[in-house]
């Protein structure tokens, strides 16, 4: 059983494709952009939105910024809302806390729309902690986020700094939906738990070289308590 379990948030423990699809349609909207079909939109349901805006609608950095701050204008007040647990989900985050083990989200979302987001389907206290980017644009690559998360967690841990950089956490795993939570716990020597039901492309995530995969949360909880 693995002790410590860090897990992205849109597309591994909710599926927020409405809320994410409709900010980003009214983003474009306000940058002159017109995209009525919210499924073309699903591309940006877990990487940095800064990010996606420029790669899919090959946008300046300073024209980025600005449809990010359209997109979290209306996210603030509805978006956040538009958004649903996956089935069995907090049934799963129970059994793993009853087990005993040390569960943080680590998301690319900023962190006080993480934490609403828990708060408002009732799973904050499952999670010892819960680590997003900042509103400022800091901890922008979700290997950053990671690193963050196992820094607190260690911390909770009693481990000193210099005990964290030669050993980190043990039995430590990441669970995402995108390649991008395989790549960032990778980079810092974790396995990553990879889950098909959230947005990730056929194929994305063993390419990305995900060490599990998981087709529902049934599934997902059965390695989480069993494998190690």
């Amino acid at each position: 059983m693995f002790q410590y379990i860090l897990f992205d948030l849109d597309g591994t423990l909710t599926d927020p494709k409405p809320g994410i699809t409709g900010c980003v349609q009214y983003a474009l909207h306000a940058m002159g952009i017109e995209e009525p079909d919210l499924d073309k939109l699903e591309v940006f349901i877990g990487p940095p939105l800064v990010e996606s805006f420029m790669e899919f609608y090959g946008m300046e950095r300073r024209l980025a910024d600005r449809a990010v701050e359209k997109y979290r204008e209306r996210f603030a007040v509805t978006g956040i809302y538009e958004n649903e647990l996956y089935p069995g989900m907090k049934e799963m985050l129970a059994a793993l806390k009853e087990a005993g083990c040390r569960l943080a989200v680590a998301s690319s979302k900023p962190e006080p729309f993480v934490k609403r987001i828990l708060e408002h389907f009732d799973i904050a206290q499952y999670f010892d902690e819960a680590v997003g980017s900042g509103l400022d644009g800091s901890l922008a690559q979700k290997e950053d986020v990671v690193r963050e998360a196992l820094r607190r967690l260690g911390e909770k841990a009693g481990q000193t700094d210099d005990m964290r950089q030669k050993a980190g956490l043990p039995d430590a795993v990441m669970v995402g939906d995108r390649r991008f939570d395989v790549t960032g716990a990778r980079a810092l020597g974790l396995r990553c738990i990879g889950v098909s039901f959230g947005y990730a492309q056929p194929g994305e995530l063993e390419e990305a070289g995900a060490w599990r995969i998981a087709d529902d949360v049934e599934t997902l909880g059965r390695i989480l308590l069993e494998e190690s």
